[in-house]
C-alpha cells in the first residue's frame, strides 16, 4: 500500500454521499418514479433535479468503498479481511432484511395484509435499499485476488501505467472511455435497472468505480494528479452538464425521425457516464483542498453514517406513508418528511444503537471505546 495516512476528505465524501442518498429517497414519493409509496401528484421539476443527482451518488459511494476496502485490507490477511467484511456487511444485511426492511414491505402493500406479521407469515423478505451492502460484500470477496495483486510488486507496472495516464491534463478523462463503452455494450444485453448482482450492466458499472477506488488508493501520485488538474476536470464537468441536460431536455420528436431508439439510449448512457465520471473526479480533486481536515464533527458523522444508511429508508417510508395522505402541497410534504425523519433517525441511533454492544454489531459499528 502506497497510501496509509487517514484521508479525512474521503470520510467526508462518504458522509456526503450517503446524505445525498437520503435526500434522494426523501424526494422519491414526489417525483413520479416508481417508489414504495407514492404521492397522488408528482413534480416534474423535482424529477428534473433528481435525475442529475442520481447519476453520481452511488458511483461515488462505491469509489469511496473501494478506497476503504484497500485501507481495511492493508491491515489484514485475506482471511481476516473476509471475517471483517462478514461482520461489517453480512450481519447488518441479514438483520436488516429480517427487521429493518419488512416495515417497508408492509406499508408498500398495506392493502393486501391484515396485519404487519403477515409479512413474516408470507415470507415477503426483500433487500430493498440494502442491495448496496449485499453487492459490496459480493464484489469485495470476488475482488480479493485483485486486491492481493495490487498489494504485491506484480502490480507495479499497472500502477506506473495508471500514473502516467493521469499525469497528463486529459489523462483522467480518458478513464471515462472504458466506462462508457462497457455501459453501452452491457445495457444492450442487460437492459433492466435492477440493482441485483446478476444484472451485469449495473454490477459492472458500479464495480468500475469500486475498482477505480482501489487503484487510486494504491498510488499516491494519482491523488496528486486529481488535485493538480482539478480546474480542468471542473471545466470538463461543466461541459458534461450542458451535454447531459441538453440531451435530457431535448424533445424526442426532434431526433426520433433521425435516430433509432437504440441509438438514443446509447447517447443517454454516454452523457450519464460522462457526467458521473467528470463530477466525481472533480470532487476528488477539490475535496483534498477543502475537506481533508480532522474534526470532532467528522468523527461523529463517520461513526453514525452506516447505521443512518441502514435505517433511513424505513423511517422515510413509515412517516411518508402518512404524510403523503395529507392535503398539502408537495413542498410542504417534502419539508415535513425531511424535518421529521432526520431527527427520528438520529434519536433511534443515539438511544437504541450507539450505547449498546449488540445493536452496534448488528448495525456494522465497531466496539464502543
Amino acid at each position: 500500500m502506497k497510501e496509509t495516512k487517514r484521508r479525512y476528505d474521503l470520510d467526508w465524501l462518504r458522509v456526503i454521499a450517503i446524505l445525498a442518498v437520503y435526500l434522494h429517497h426523501i424526494g422519491m414519493p414526489f417525483n413520479g418514479d416508481d417508489f414504495h409509496i407514492m404521492n397522488s401528484e408528482s413534480s416534474k421539476g423535482l424529477d428534473d433535479v433528481m435525475v442529475f443527482f442520481e447519476q453520481f451518488r452511488l458511483p461515488l459511494l462505491f469509489l469511496i468503498s473501494g478506497t476503504g476496502t484497500m485501507f481495511a485490507f492493508s491491515k489484514r490477511t485475506w482471511f481476516s479481511f473476509l471475517k471483517e467484511r462478514s461482520t461489517r456487511l453480512i450481519l447488518p444485511l441479514i438483520f436488516g432484511v429480517l427487521f429493518i426492511v419488512p416495515p417497508q414491505t408492509y406499508f408498500e402493500h398495506i392493502t393486501k395484509y391484515t396485519s404487519y406479521f403477515d409479512v413474516y407469515r408470507n415470507g415477503d423478505f426483500e433487500v430493498n435499499h440494502l442491495w448496496f451492502i449485499e453487492n459490496l460484500f459480493i464484489m469485495s470477496v470476488f475482488l480479493i485476488p485483485f486486491i492481493l495483486f495490487l498489494k504485491s510488486s506484480k502490480s507495479d507496472a499497472l500502477i506506473r501505467f495508471s500514473e502516467s495516464i493521469t499525469s497528463k491534463k486529459y489523462g483522467i478523462l480518458l478513464w471515462a472511455i472504458p466506462l462508457i463503452i462497457m455501459t453501452i455494450i452491457l445495457k444492450k444485453i442487460y437492459q433492466s435497472d435492477s440493482k441485483d448482482i446478476t444484472n451485469l450492466s449495473s454490477t459492472f458499472y458500479y464495480g468500475y468505480f469500486l475498482v477505480t477506488g482501489m487503484l487510486f488508493t494504491s498510488s499516491k501520485h494519482i491523488w496528486k494528479h486529481l488535485k493538480t488538474f482539478r480546474k480542468f476536470n471542473l471545466i470538463a464537468f461543466m461541459i458534461s452538464i450542458l451535454l447531459f441536460y441538453g440531451y435530457y431536455l431535448l424533445p424526442g420528436e426532434y431526433i426520433s425521425p433521425y435516430l433509432s431508439i437504440s441509438i438514443r439510449w446509447d447517447i443517454w448512457y454516454f452523457v450519464c457516464a460522462l457526467l458521473c465520471w467528470t463530477l466525481i473526479t472533480t470532487v476528488l480533486g477539490y475535496a483534498q483542498l477543502w475537506l481533508n481536515k480532522k474534526s470532532l464533527l467528522l468523527k461523529k458523522c463517520n461513526e453514525a453514517i452506516y447505521p443512518f444508511y441502514i435505517l433511513h429508508q424505513t423511517i422515510i417510508i413509515i412517516l411518508g406513508y402518512y404524510i403523503i395522505q395529507l392535503d398539502w402541497s408537495i413542498l410542504s410534504k417534502f419539508i415535513t418528511l425531511l424535518f421529521t425523519s432526520f431527527p427520528l433517525i438520529i434519536i433511534i441511533y443515539r438511544l437504541l444503537i450507539y450505547p449498546f454492544k449488540i445493536p452496534r454489531v448488528l448495525f456494522g459499528m465497531k466496539k464502543l471505546r
